[in-house]
């Protein structure tokens, strides 16, 4: 059974969720602090976190920063916010995919769903993906250059996979939204702007040497080499 933890400072939010998910078959475990949540996470498995923006204290934003120092769990943030500046904020600090508020249960599920078999499906194939001196891991999401290792997020994860299978490809932002996001979201393409800017800026603070990869083509998108 699959473990999915809900992290929202509104119990009767905690509840519809749940009310939404239980029927398929998932376990939910219900956090009203954000603090909470990420000492719950170091001790459980848990496969999937569904956690809100608007939280007092230590609101959602901080939270997934906070979990991604030491998970790669796939994260959907819960906002009411619809402001793209917003959304690409969330996206920023590590998340997977959003939701906006009010949402209908249709969405929450079919959203669930696809992040859960996006993750699940990279644990049943190969485990490695080699390109010259790259090393892409499927089972730790992580980016290997020679003796350098970079943790990814799972969108992360699913743009470089990507982009490393054909390195010498020209992917269009329309390709890599498909790449990373399996469904319609009606996600504007500067998302993918904001996760190649993210990501090139990990990879830089990490050591990696990002003006020989990861190129920009004007006009077009991205390419590996």
């Amino acid at each position: 059974m699959r473990t999915i933890l809900l992290v929202d400072d509104e119990q009767r939010m905690l509840d519809l969720i749940e009310l939404f998910l239980l029927p398929l078959g998932f376990r939910c475990i219900k956090e009203t602090n954000g603090q909470e949540a990420i000492e719950l996470l170091k001790n459980e498995k848990i496969n999937l976190v569904l956690l809100d923006v608007m939280m007092p204290d230590i609101d959602g934003w901080e939270v997934c920063r906070k979990i991604r120092e030491f998970s790669d769990v796939p994260i959907i943030m819960l906002t009411a916010r619809s402001d793209k500046m917003d959304l690409v904020k969330g996206l920023n600090t590590g998340a997977d995919d959003y939701i906006t508020k009010p949402f209908d249960e249709k969405e929450l599920v079919a959203r669930v769903n696809a992040v859960l078999r996006r993750f699940s499906e990279h644990e049943t194939e190969e485990k490695e993906i080699s390109y010259e001196d790259f090393k892409l891991d499927k089972e730790a999401y992580s980016l290997q250059y020679h003796s350098l290792i970079s943790q990814l997020t799972l969108k992360e994860f699913y743009i470089v996979e990507a982009l490393i299978s054909r390195p010498k490809k020209t992917y269009t932002r329309e390709e890599l939204l498909h790449a990373a996001w399996e469904y319609d979201t009606y996600t504007d393409t500067r998302t993918v702007d904001s996760h190649i800017r993210n990501l090139r800026e990990k990879l830089k603070n990490a050591g990696f040497p990002i003006d020989e990869f990861l190129k920009t083509v004007w006009g077009i998108g991205y390419k590996w080499s």
